[in-house]
C-alpha cells in the first residue's frame, strides 16, 4: 500500500469499520446475556464455538470459488497465532462488565478508550511489527477526547451508577 492510498482510503473502509462497531456492540450484548444465564467462561466458549462454525461455513463457500495463492517461505510470526487468547479474555471481561453497573454503553466506552490508548502506544513503540509512528498533537487530542467521552458516558449518562 502506498502512502497516498493510506491517507485517502476508499469510503467502503469507513463504512466497514463503522458497521464493525455495531456488530461489536451486538456481540457484547449477546455475550453478556450468555454470561448472565451461565458464566463468562460459558459465554466465551459459546461465542468462539459458533464463530468456528460460521468461519468453516464461510471458508467452504469461499474455497469453492477461488484458491488463495500462497507464497512459499512466507509464514506469520508465532505470536500472531495467539489472538484467540486475547479474544477469549475480551469476551469473558466484557461479559462480566456489561452485567455490572457500567452496562453496555459504559463497557463499550471504556473498551474503546482502552483500544485507542493501546493502539497509540503500539504505533509509538512499533509493537508487533508495526512501523514506529510517533503520535502528534492531533493523536493526543483525539485520545483525550475519547477518554473524556468515555468518562462522560459513565459518570453522567442515563445509566450512571
Amino acid at each position: 500500500m502506498t502512502i497516498e492510498a493510506a491517507r485517502n482510503p476508499h469510503p467502503i473502509y469507513f463504512a466497514g469499520a463503522f458497521a464493525t462497531g455495531g456488530l461489536l456492540t451486538f456481540m457484547v450484548h449477546l455475550n453478556g446475556e450468555l454470561a448472565r444465564y451461565g458464566n463468562p467462561l460459558f459465554s466465551s466458549w459459546s461465542a468462539h464455538g459458533t464463530g468456528i462454525i460460521a468461519a468453516v461455513i464461510l471458508l467452504l463457500l469461499v474455497h469453492r470459488r477461488r484458491r488463495p495463492k500462497t507464497e512459499k517461505g512466507l509464514h506469520a510470526p508465532l505470536w500472531a497465532y495467539f489472538g484467540g487468547i486475547s479474544g477469549a479474555a475480551t469476551v469473558m471481561l466484557t461479559s462480566t462488565a456489561v452485567n455490572s453497573p457500567l452496562g453496555l454503553s459504559g463497557t463499550l466506552a471504556l473498551g474503546l478508550a482502552g483500544q485507542v490508548v493501546f493502539s497509540v502506544a503500539a504505533d509509538s513503540w512499533g509493537l508487533f511489527g508495526l512501523p514506529m509512528r510517533r503520535p502528534d498533537r492531533r493523536d493526543i487530542a483525539a485520545l483525550g477526547l475519547v477518554v473524556a467521552g468515555a468518562a462522560l458516558i459513565i459518570l453522567f449518562g442515563r445509566g450512571a451508577a
